[in-house]
């Protein structure tokens, strides 16, 4: 009798132990389901920002070229839709305070046809290939940045001043939207050097931000763009490329002068992107994911 209970009690210890061992193991499963899942949902650290920035960059200085100019060429020419659409905007508004507000849902248009198509822009790139030059820190990756640079920055000014060009010289607007682009170019030309180099660092470094921001936005995309852009547009910086094409179809109908487009514009707009992008968004976010983490990569 004695040992029918020890034997039951050892098959129900044993049974129990099974048990046990059954729902540590499902605790266990349901933890790590847990876990991924946490971190699925998590928002990615700055240190992935990073590298997945810095193999875009890698992957652009190893482009021809040739690849680049065709690139920067349709980034210059999409480009004149910043200019296109917001004029159109303000064609068939009434003159209001709360115009501009309306007026600077156009701008957006076409960094979303340049950024979502791929195309180079320059302002992209005090970004993107900084970030490996900020690592290698070598003659090489310099020179190969500058050539980069240099190839982007001339095919996107062509762009653009072939667009300024078709837009002053035809009638592929109507009168009254051609009207709106001379009042919204003229706007554009009124600030001094130092003003217009203020607005451009901030325009360089929103736009820098936005590159940082877009690698793991996904279906946010177009919103991310939009929404920065549209700040850029509101506040009214000075984006090389963008202001490049109201500032040169200003010239070609009479309204201002190349010296005036170069000096007053291009040139105080042009360092301001830079100092904006690289200073404020490559150097710093290098500081503080490389020099803080010890990455190497």
């Amino acid at each position: 009798m004695i040992h029918n209970w020890d034997t039951k009690l050892v098959g129900a210890a044993a049974s129990w132990g099974w048990l046990g061992r059954l729902l540590h193991n499902q605790r266990g499963v349901t933890d790590q389901a847990a876990l991924d899942e946490a971190e699925e949902r998590s928002a990615p650290t700055g240190e992935v920002v990073y590298r997945a920035i810095f193999s875009e960059g890698e992957s652009e200085l190893q482009r021809p070229s040739q690849a680049l100019a065709w690139s920067g060429l349709a980034a210059g020419l999409s480009m004149s839709f910043s200019f296109i659409t917001p004029a159109l905007i303000h064609a068939h508004l009434p003159d209001s305070q709360w115009r501009p507000l309306l007026v600077a849902l156009g701008y957006p248009v076409g960094f979303l046809i340049v950024i979502l198509g791929r195309q180079q822009l320059f302002t992209e790139n005090t970004l993107t290939v900084i970030l490996p030059l900020l690592q290698h820190r070598n003659r090489a990756t310099f020179i190969n940045v500058v050539r980069l640079w240099c190839v982007v920055f001339a095919a996107n000014l062509a762009g653009s001043l072939v667009m300024a060009f078709v837009l002053a010289r035809t009638q592929i607007v109507d009168e009254e939207a051609f009207r709106s682009m001379v009042e919204l170019a003229r706007h554009a030309q009124t600030s001094g050097f130092a003003a217009t180099l203020l607005r451009g660092i901030f325009a360089g470094w929103l736009i820098a931000l936005t590159v940082w921001l877009l690698p793991f936005a996904e279906a946010a995309r177009v919103w991310v763009i939009g929404v920065i852009t549209y700040v850029i547009a509101l506040a009214q910086f000075s984006h090389v490329i963008a202001g490049a094409v109201e500032t040169a179809f200003l010239v070609l109908v009479g309204g201002s002068s190349w010296s005036e487009f170069a000096m007053g514009f291009l040139l105080p707009a042009l360092t301001g992107n830079v100092i904006g992008g690289v200073l404020l968004v490559a150097a710093l976010n290098h500081a503080q994911v490389v020099a803080g983490s010890g990455v190497d990569l």
